[in-house]
């Protein structure tokens, strides 16, 4: 089924996130023992609540999504092309924003949403940080009544575990088995949130994501046993 997928049909998409406030101590007493409460388990005896607020961003109730990047390859004649474009700014804005795109662009039935573990990660969390902000949901988005091959989403994770399902694999682990270029060549998820807070170097964040994107896009590829996208075919808008 995969080979027979339209590439135009498939919305690419990956998150960057950050904790909601820098500082712990700018949490509200009741968010602060929310979040202790919902980090007990991690944390164990090793860590105060305190000690691992940085890695609130992972949770939508206590994080924020900083940029939202995608990508759809463009067909003419034997001409590909894979666009990306980026929203950033205040969360609110670029969640109303990325849901334009979709309602607009992305919405037939026949269009698909595709990520690494997104869903488990990228599609519930920019719901839920949408229903924060009292946006409702585009279609896509909505799980409610649908059965497992009833929701348009692809997730190259999803694929790459072949029905086992214990079995957790990278984004740079695929990018190095299927010699595609590395996406992780200036920073990681866990530096993001110093490089939002401390640097505050948005851009560096928006080129980070995007190469996630291409990523997403050239496993994709490399699953239907086709060849990589080169440079020249890339566009950032």
């Amino acid at each position: 089924m995969l080979h027979k997928l339209n590439l135009e049909h498939i919305l690419f998409l990956d998150i960057e996130t950050v904790p909601e406030q820098e500082d712990f101590e700018d949490l509200t007493p009741a968010k602060q023992k929310l979040y202790a409460d919902k980090t007990q388990y991690q944390r164990k005896e090793e860590f105060t609540a305190e000690e691992f607020y940085e890695r609130a961003g992972i949770w939508a109730e206590f994080g924020k999504i900083v940029c939202i990047s995608v990508g759809y390859f463009n067909f003419k004649g034997n001409e590909r092309k894979f666009r990306t474009t980026s929203f950033f700014g205040e969360e609110n804005d670029l969640l109303k924003r990325f849901k334009i795109l979709v309602e607009d662009y992305f919405s037939l039935p026949h269009h698909l949403m595709c990520g690494h573990n997104a869903k488990e990660f990228d599609f519930p969390y920019i719901a839920r940080r949408m229903l924060i902000h009292g946006i409702s949901l585009p279609e896509k988005l909505q799980f409610y009544g649908k059965k497992p091959w009833e929701i348009p989403h692809l997730d190259t994770l999803e694929l790459w575990k072949f029905g086992d399902y214990k079995h957790y694999t990278s984004l740079k682990l695929l990018t190095e088995l299927f010699n595609i270029p590395s996406p992780k060549d200036d920073i990681d998820g866990s530096q993001v949130r110093d490089v939002y807070y401390k640097e505050k170097d948005i851009s560096r964040i928006v080129t980070y994501c995007e190469k996630d994107v291409i990523a997403v896009a050239q496993v994709i590829l490399k699953l239907r046993q086709k060849d990589l996208l080169e440079d020249h075919e890339l566009i950032s808008v």
